[in-house]
């Protein structure tokens, strides 16, 4: 297993309406300074938070999935097609783009804490297809707990849609002194925002070296090509993290940024 460790200051940086809204971007745009341009049909990941709030004006989007994830506060959503909606704390939304959409977002504190991710289909195909909305608040997502460890599934099996892209996402949170163990399989990459918390990651094998985390930090767990392998993470502060699984690969051309 190949594990690559990313912190807070190698990650891109933007900002929003004049400040008000400022964001670290584990995956971003060549512009924006950070050390990770995608991964996969992972396309962008941005971290965005706002003290009171902020606006982001209409503006469009082609092809992509696009879903945001409200970790504190709550969001306003506007589209062409209609959608007026706000997202509340835990709940999230997704826009399929498809052919094109226009959309307006509002963060909404005090202190809003959101997450917008990026999934990318085969782009060709994807513009063939009507754009999409949908929006679920946090109890439409399974959550499984067990051990110390509370694992909720916003993409993935249990979750109420799925997208096109191949990808699956969980909030992951780890009390002190417990470990959580995940599956990656082969010709899979595991990548995963930690939000807070300290502690170690890395495989189960015995031997392998084990990665040290602490705070806002970005990992990215390559997997195998011959056989799974298990990923621990054992949490000595209370963690909490975002983690999304894709394919290292895909068969269709990916967009260049």
């Amino acid at each position: 297993m190949k594990i690559q460790q990313y912190t807070a200051s190698q990650m891109g940086t933007g900002t929003f309406d004049g400040g008000r809204i400022t964001e670290i971007k584990p995956i971003g745009f060549p512009h924006e300074g950070g050390a990770v341009k995608r991964v996969s049909t992972l396309f962008y990941w941005a971290w965005a938070k706002a003290k009171e709030e902020g606006y982001i004006p209409p503006h469009p989007h082609q092809a992509f999935e696009i879903l945001s994830y409200v970790i504190q506060g709550k969001t306003h959503h506007g589209d062409s097609l209609g959608t007026d909606s706000v997202v509340g704390e835990g709940g999230a939304q997704l826009i399929q783009a498809g052919s094109g959409v226009e959309h307006s977002e509002r963060i909404v504190g005090p202190d809003a804490d959101m997450l917008q991710i990026w999934f990318e289909p085969n782009l060709l195909e994807a513009r063939k297809r009507p754009p999409h909305y949908a929006q679920f608040e946090h109890e439409a997502f399974p959550i499984h707990e067990s051990g110390g460890v509370s694992v909720k599934t916003v993409l993935g099996e249990g979750a109420p849609w799925r997208i096109v892209a191949d990808a699956r996402m969980w909030d992951i949170a780890i009390q002190a002194g417990r470990s959580y163990e995940a599956v990656l399989p082969r010709g899979r990459t595991w990548t995963a925002l930690i939000m807070s918390g300290k502690g170690s990651i890395g495989s189960v094998e015995a031997g392998e070296e084990q990665t040290r985390y602490a705070g806002e930090q970005f990992i990215i767990s390559t997997g195998n090509e011959e056989a799974d392998d298990v990923l621990r993470i054992a949490a000595e502060e209370a963690t909490r993290l975002i983690a999304i699984e894709v394919p290292t690969a895909v068969d269709y051309p990916l967009y260049r940024k």
